[in-house]
């Protein structure tokens, strides 16, 4: 198992897929330097998980007949390492042709080997055919901003962006809302591949100008960066910038080689969502 920096994973390389078990194919990435890049130092400001689901996994059982299942995987926040998203497909397709006693054996090689890798306790959850039927579908609630009619000029992130309601800026009380948008979109930080998702925020504190938020939203368009570091990244300048007094981020971002990954990070106690994807997951 390798821990190096993103360009030296499998990303945007030509890889040989492997159908036998190699644990040794997943490529942990430390999340300190990017939080450092963030101004995060010391103790995390945020608690959370990265909630991954696997669309394609499959195995054979000990007659050689093929198996499937999904896999909701938490990784916690406060893990070393984040998992390089194309070593973690390649890891689960070294299942294909792998033969198991069954779905528990797949599910005690899948905590083990993707906790070693993420270097803290991963949680690993599977849903076998006959619990398919109970698989929802259900979309981000709160207020809607991609109907507001803004021009748009800046791609980068930019925390400037971010303003107050004049209100605020005056000493009003704070406010409670949520608002979702679903034109987040970033790029892979080695491939420059796109990464489209939809985006939670929730927060107390001095009332947010709901435009300013769609514009910084809106400048992630050409960003590089992880899905884990985009949220953390839109956490703490949220954080910064508004005063937020209670923060929750939560995007979904749509699956690429058959997995969701839908980081969520808040400094409010409390449960970590259910894993339900979105009509475009």
């Amino acid at each position: 198992m390798h821990e190096a920096v993103p360009e030296h994973s499998p990303l945007g390389k030509a890889v040989t897929y492997r159908d036998q078990y190699a644990p040794e194919l997943l490529f942990p990435i430390p999340r300190l330097g990017k939080r450092q890049e963030i101004g995060i130092e010391g103790r995390l400001p945020f608690m959370g998980a990265d909630l991954w689901t696997a669309y394609e996994l499959s195995w054979l059982n000990r007659k050689g007949k093929p198996q499937v299942a999904l896999a909701t995987i938490v990784i916690p926040a406060d893990s070393p390492n984040l998992i390089e998203s194309k070593s973690f497909k390649l890891y689960l397709n070294s299942y294909n042709q792998t033969q198991l006693s069954g779905s528990d054996e797949l599910q005690t090689r899948l905590v083990q080997d993707l906790s070693a890798a993420a270097g803290a306790s991963v949680s690993v959850r599977l849903h076998l055919p006959d619990t398919f039927t109970t698989q929802r579908m259900h979309e981000q609630q709160g207020i809607l901003l991609d109907t507001l009619d803004i021009e748009v000029d800046h791609y980068q992130p930019d925390p400037q962006l971010l303003q107050l309601d004049e209100q605020a800026e005056t000493g009003a009380a704070p406010v409670e809302e949520t608002l979702v948008s679903h034109l987040l979109k970033s790029n892979c930080l080695v491939t420059g591949q796109p990464d489209w998702g939809s985006v939670q925020i929730h927060y107390v504190g001095p009332q947010i100008n709901h435009e300013s938020v769609l514009r910084y939203l809106i400048g992630f368009r050409q960003h590089n960066e992880f899905h884990e570091q985009c949220v953390e990244r839109i956490f703490m300048d949220i954080s910064r910038q508004c005063h937020s007094l209670k923060l929750t981020v939560y995007a979904r971002y749509t699956r690429r080689g058959g997995l969701d990954i839908n980081p969520f990070r808040t400094n409010v106690p409390q449960a970590l969502p259910d894993n339900v994807r979105t009509a475009r997951q």
